[in-house]
């Protein structure tokens, strides 16, 4: 890790909100996942996302308008207004930092920290938070590459997805979009095979549906082609053996 001192800290007061109920908050992060993973945001997708009905969708989405938390256009699409995004900016932080705090300190696998960490984002107060950052030092990104809102994360240079690395090529892991963390048994796949953020692996072979078969720590698996065309990597010069 960075010393602190290095690092342009965010103070938790830039991202207070008004007192929300949890399903607005969670229906706003959810909206924000789905724009940050570049998918459409409708109401299907957001039911699809949070497995809840379609009905149920459009009631708290008419709730959420009229709290001024979100606009639609004329194509259904779903929008944050200044408010919406400024509580799912907070959200997503606070979700992201008690995932690294429970995978880095506690040790729980990324599963268990994805689950664990959908109940503290709702109940993180600015206080707690001040201290998850000093004691993580500033991290920028969750476990999973995703970037924490405020801190001074930016994207590495050549991010390309792994459906993109040429066959024989070296990659490093960069992002596992969030998109992936809500496929089932998909978390505890890759970090069994150790196809996480920071990890050097090397691209074998491309089948003609898109499935890859990689290397990562001596290991040789195959990814489907969902997957490797989410997951992003820079290309990487392998220093030591795979």
């Amino acid at each position: 890790m960075q010393p602190m001192a290095e690092r342009t800290i965010i103070k938790p007061v830039d991202y207070e909100t008004p007192e929300h109920h949890p399903a607005f908050e969670e229906y706003s992060e959810t909206i924000f996942e789905l724009k940050e993973d570049g998918l459409p945001v409708i109401q299907a997708r957001i039911a699809e996302r949070l497995e809840v009905s379609r009905p149920a969708v459009s009631e708290m989405i008419k709730r959420m308008e009229a709290e001024g938390l979100i606009k639609i256009d004329t194509k259904s699409h779903i929008a944050l207004t200044k408010s919406g995004l400024r509580l799912a900016t907070a959200i997503v932080r606070r979700h992201r930092l008690a995932e690294r705090f429970l995978t880095d300190v506690l040790r729980l696998s990324w599963a268990e920290a994805h689950h664990e960490a959908g109940k503290w984002e709702h109940v993180i107060s600015p206080t707690v938070e001040t201290a998850l950052i000093a004691l993580l030092e500033n991290p920028e990104t969750c476990p999973h590459g995703n970037p924490i809102p405020g801190s001074a994360y930016q994207a590495p240079k050549g991010n390309q997805t792994l459906a993109d690395t040429p066959v024989g090529s070296s990659f490093k892991v960069s992002r596992i979009p969030e998109e992936l963390e809500f496929e089932p048994g998909q978390l505890e796949f890759l970090e069994e095979f150790g196809l996480m953020p920071g990890r050097i692996g090397r691209v074998e072979t491309v089948s003609p549906d898109g499935t890859l078969t990689l290397t990562v720590n001596g290991k040789i698996f195959g990814l489907s082609a969902f997957a490797a065309n989410r997951i992003l990597a820079t290309p990487e010069a392998l220093t030591s053996s795979l």
